[in-house]
């Protein structure tokens, strides 16, 4: 793990956090305000941990009666998600945390969750692996997550674009997230495509 990789990535987030859900906007109108709210059923505690919290966008969604951890590694992305959070009367623990080195012992977390998340950090399979240690034996791990398309010339054009689209919303579009959980030692109960096989819905166990 790079840490010039992390802090370039902190400061791409921190830099982005002021507009972020202004370019999210159309996405969020879209799709994702309908995918969201799965959330709500899915999450089990008693404890559960969101990473990228970002802004706070999935706050509206946290269960009643689970209590939730929600990291992030950009600090100014925090102070919108606190900000929120204070809205909507939560009482959400948030901590500024790099997922590739977790601050919490093992089989801490019953859910762990994230919403397109690892198409920005710098290792994916560091990061879920570190999420992996953290989940009871028992939980499960909910990703919402786009990726590169499995579709030849599609996938060429994802890759063509990823370094501009990189530097204008941080986020990698050409990533290979299924190989990733794989290789971090998950085992995959769910894959759903939601949007062809860019976008999916994905449940896993430890």
């Amino acid at each position: 793990m790079k840490t010039s990789s992390i802090k370039k990535t902190r400061k791409r987030y921190d830099r982005l956090a002021p507009f972020y859900d202004i370019l999210e906007a159309p996405m969020e109108r879209l799709q994702f305000s309908t995918w969201r709210p799965r959330l709500r059923e899915r999450i089990i505690g008693p404890l559960a941990l969101e990473v990228g919290v970002g802004t706070g966008r999935n706050l509206a969604y946290y269960p009643q009666g689970v209590k939730v951890t929600a990291i992030d590694i950009s600090s100014r992305m925090m102070e919108r998600a606190r900000r929120r959070a204070h809205l909507l009367g939560l009482g959400v623990t948030l901590m500024e945390v790099d997922v590739q080195s977790l601050p919490f012992p093992d089989f801490s977390f019953d859910t762990i969750f994230a919403t397109c998340v690892f198409c920005s950090v710098p290792d994916p399979v560091l990061g879920l692996r570190e999420l992996r240690r953290v989940c009871k034996p028992e939980g499960r791990l909910l990703l919402l997550e786009h990726m590169r398309p499995g579709h030849p010339l599609l996938g060429f054009f994802f890759d063509l674009f990823n370094p501009a689209v990189v530097r204008l919303l941080g986020a990698n579009i050409n990533r290979r997230t299924m190989g990733s959980i794989r290789a971090a030692g998950w085992t995959i109960q769910v894959e759903e495509n939601l949007v062809s096989d860019i976008v999916k819905w994905i449940e896993a166990s430890p």
